[in-house]
């Protein structure tokens, strides 16, 4: 059971790699036209040097094929092999993480009624749309990803506009977790540093980055794997820490929770969505799978899973804390109970495990776009300076805007609600079209609707928000 457990969670790592590996690009100079014909003629002479299966249909990621040299068919059959108990726990892996600590907080804000609107309604549009993934793969078998699925639907604009959407979504949410390594830092270790302006949470959220820093630098993968397994680990370690400090800890779980503030709705709502942001490696996940048939399957049973794990976590710490709960409920745990510094020390590690595993798919397309003529060390050079300032301008950020719960919003409201609601529904009728019914058809331009109204009313009040705590600062 653990070796199949360790497994399942390599493989994630494995997906979330090879789905940003792909993300193609396109802001060079030259048209996406070009660069694709290009890009197809360097393929199919790999092709015929490195492959005599290629039967020179690479209008679907071909740069991955280019790059080994391998047939599409030949890699599926490869790496599908997981089943469904595999697939499941990828998929909730990949679902908890950050959300899992605003969730009562949510709550408690939104009240009880509409927060149960949320997480179901929540839960089950989003299986839906996963679902929806999955008819888009079985439609055109050589699809490989969340961006291929967006440039078979839409062309280069598409794959660029998905592209963007998430490299945006990763940097919105490592900005997130620094904040997050912000706060839980300053409760943890009680020390009194203080260096020109700079406070001692602001010293040790720094002190931290750069202990990681490093790790950016790294050229083999194989090396920071096991990062990705620590990860969902620690989120795992919180919300059983938290369930402990129910249970059996000293807090009475007897505060009252409203049924409903409509004020803080579109605030909420980015919270909740970005909770439930994974698409991006769901097609990896299905590809993966020796059934893909049993995709729909895997995606309720995660889904339900994972909305039950919120729904538990969010009411309990709402309940516990009341109006005093904070938007990341392990700084709402008795300090000096040893569960709570349990906890405390989980969610500072999960952001430090977080970083390397971010950029490395970056750091490859950088690479890849190098000069040839650049040697291995000075490559590694280039590749280790753009990270290495990319994870300061984050950490600059979070240390300006260190408000969690608005970070966290927004990244729902701007970017989560596209990957997860509107492009989905927007792949599904183009690909498609002229084959969906009526109520289909209405019920996806549905979904994109209220995609877009969750996701405007979010950004707009989520802004307000933090302009007015910068103009009373």
């Amino acid at each position: 059971m653990l070796k199949s457990l360790w497994n399942s969670l390599s493989f994630q790592q494995k997906c979330l790699l090879h789905e940003k590996e792909n993300q193609v690009d396109s802001g060079g100079s030259a048209p996406a036209g070009a660069n694709l014909e290009v890009q197809l003629a360097e393929n199919c002479n790999n092709c015929g040097e490195e492959s005599n299966l290629c039967k020179c249909d690479h209008h679907i990621n071909v740069k991955s094929v280019a790059a080994g040299g391998t047939n599409l068919a030949e890699e599926h059959d490869h790496e599908a092999n997981s089943s469904l108990a595999h697939t499941v726990i990828n998929m909730v892996g990949t679902l908890i993480g950050l959300g899992q600590l605003s969730t009562p907080y949510a709550v408690e804000q939104g009240g009880w009624g509409a927060s149960a609107i949320f997480l179901i309604g929540l839960g089950v549009i989003c299986t839906y749309t996963s679902h929806l993934l999955g008819k888009c793969l079985k439609k055109n078998p050589k699809l490989r990803g969340y961006v291929d699925i967006g440039y078979h639907a839409f062309g280069a604009k598409g794959r660029f506009i998905v592209a963007t959407f998430i490299y945006m979504e990763t940097f919105m949410s490592l900005v997130s977790y620094t904040i997050s390594l912000h706060d839980n830092l300053m409760t943890v270790l009680h020390l009194k540093l203080h260096l020109a302006k700079l406070s001692s949470p602001q010293l040790l959220t720094i002190g931290a980055v750069l202990i990681v820093l490093p790790s950016l630098w790294l050229r083999d993968l194989s090396s920071i794997s096991f990062l990705s397994i620590l990860a969902v680990l620690m989120t795992l370690v919180i919300f059983v820490s938290v369930a402990a400090t129910g249970i059996v800890g000293d807090v009475r779980v007897n505060h009252k929770i409203s049924f409903l503030h409509l004020h803080n709705i579109p605030s909420i709502s980015g919270l909740y969505i970005f909770s439930y942001a994974g698409h991006i490696v769901f097609p990896n996940l299905h590809k993966a799978m020796k059934d893909p048939s049993k995709f729909t399957k895997a995606s309720i049973v995660s889904f339900t899973l994972v909305t039950t794990l919120y729904t538990i976590l969010g009411y309990m710490g709402a309940k516990m804390f009341g109006p005093e709960v904070n938007s990341q409920v392990t700084l709402s745990m008795p300090p000096k109970q040893i569960v709570t510094k349990i906890a405390l020390w989980a969610t500072v590690l999960t952001p430090m495990s977080k970083y390397a595993l971010a950029f490395a798919p970056c750091a490859i397309q950088l690479e890849h776009r190098l000069p040839n003529s650049m040697s291995g060390r000075t490559k590694m050079i280039v590749r280790g300076l753009i990270g290495s300032s990319l994870l300061l301008v984050i950490l600059a950020l979070a240390l300006t805007v260190p408000y969690f719960e608005h970070a966290l919003s927004l990244t729902g409201s701007v970017v989560s609600v596209a990957i997860c609601l509107i492009f989905p529904c927007a792949f599904y009728m183009k690909i498609f079209w002229g084959h969906i019914t009526k109520p289909l058809l209405i019920l996806n331009m549905s979904i994109i609707t209220l995609g877009f109204l969750l996701g405007v009313m979010g950004t707009i009040s989520t802004t307000k928000s933090l302009v007015k705590i910068f103009l009373a600062s």
